[in-house]
């Protein structure tokens, strides 16, 4: 029983927090407490947000720039060099006489010519 009276006692001993404090502490602890929040964001952009946007654009560029005869390689690992270059599809040829359609937005690179074909 004795022990329950301790805690009890310790309970009590702690007290309600003081009121009245100033208006500038109230707001300097909300902006200390918000800081890490704003550097978590910061480094999601900088680490994830930002590399994304870059490869996107220049995966963009990359689409804008094929041209007829280029060697390309497709998102399902497929080889082949440009033969016709529409609106929204590239036709590849990929063997002889084997031509598939391609949306652009699939074409994942371009190979190089020392490429085996």
């Amino acid at each position: 029983m004795f022990f329950f009276y301790w805690l009890i006692t310790d309970a009590y001993a702690m007290g309600a927090p003081q009121q009245g404090g100033s208006q500038a502490g109230g707001l300097e602890s909300f902006l200390i407490n918000l800081l890490p929040l704003v550097l978590i964001i910061i480094i999601f952009y900088l680490l994830l947000i930002r590399p994304q946007q870059k490869r996107v654009k220049e995966h963009k560029q990359m689409i804008e720039s094929l041209k007829k005869g280029d060697k390309v390689i497709t998102t399902g690992g497929i080889y082949g060099v440009i033969d016709a270059v529409g609106s929204e599809t590239f036709t590849i040829k990929v063997g002889e006489n084997v031509k598939i359609k391609v949306g652009k937005n699939h074409i994942l690179s371009v190979r190089g010519t020392s490429d085996e074909d």
